[in-house]
């Protein structure tokens, strides 16, 4: 086989790969978005920096992202961190509870029915609205930025959870009774491994949820943190330090959501989540 075949037949093999094409044309669109967005900026259709300006202003915080100063003066390292220390903590805890109020609730018709108008009324609220009530409740910046986001994640996982249970088919129950499995043999062979898929939904939904609500909280408590540290960049002028913040926002969210997706995935044994 000569080199220009092994060549060709290379190149179909990566055209084929999901993998490559993700890749490639990911990369591709990227490239065409900066592009666009470069002569759009030239042309003076946006009062934007360009990218190639964006870079060269922040240069010195892309590639020292842990710098350490003083007070809120830290790199953006530090500044994700914090975020995600934030979300971790009230995101794990509106998972444990979410995750056990939504099988308790959907297991009973009756605690159902009490308790639905509440999760009804309650779910639209906007995140922020919760701010002014956990710093009247908590009287401290930090435990009001946990609880906003806390009280943001819980209702995707709740009402999530409370979907799989009821959507178990009746097809286990009866083999439940038939088998008279005991109520923790019933929990761990019928009720998780049916409602794994909804409650890794209502995991996405919440993570996603968790990390525009923090970057919107600390906007208005202050201190370090990313919300806080594209606010005060907004109060200086200093747009390209924004855009390369906001980036680095996207790429966080994302890596949450295929983090929470994957393992949803590992242990629902490779079945899709329900949206």
């Amino acid at each position: 086989m000569s080199f220009t075949q092994s060549r060709r037949r290379w190149l179909r093999h990566l055209k084929k790969s999901a993998v490559f094409r993700k890749v490639v044309l990911g990369s591709v669109g990227v490239l065409c978005f900066l592009v666009i967005w470069q002569f759009v900026c030239m042309a003076g259709l946006l009062r934007l920096p360009t990218p190639l300006k964006v870079i060269a202003e922040t240069w010195d915080l892309i590639i020292d992202p842990f710098y350490q100063g003083s007070g809120t003066d830290v790199g953006l390292g530090w500044q994700i961190l914090t975020s995600l220390r934030r979300v971790a903590i009230g995101f794990s805890l509106a998972a444990i509870i979410g995750v056990g109020l939504g099988m308790l609730i959907g297991s009973s018709r009756l605690l159902y029915d009490a308790v639905d108008p509440i999760l009804q009324v309650l779910r639209p609220v906007p995140p922020l609205a919760w701010l002014p009530i956990s710093l009247a409740a908590l009287r401290d910046n930090e435990p009001a930025a946990i609880f906003v986001i806390f009280i943001t994640a819980i209702w995707p996982i709740i009402i999530n959870t409370i979907v799989g249970v009821q959507q178990i088919p009746k097809d286990y129950k009866n083999v439940a009774r038939v088998l008279r499995l005991s109520r923790k043999d019933y929990f761990l062979n019928i009720l998780v491994p049916a409602t794994v898929p909804y409650v890794f939904t209502g995991l996405r939904i919440g993570i996603g949820l968790s990390w525009l609500a923090i970057v919107a909280a600390e906007m208005l408590i202050g201190g370090v943190g990313i919300g806080f540290f594209i606010w005060d960049a907004w109060n200086s002028s200093l747009i390209s330090e924004i855009i390369v913040a906001v980036i680095y926002v996207g790429i966080v969210g994302l890596v949450l959501d295929r983090s929470v997706a994957f393992v949803g995935r590992l242990l629902s044994h490779g079945e899709e989540v329900h949206s």
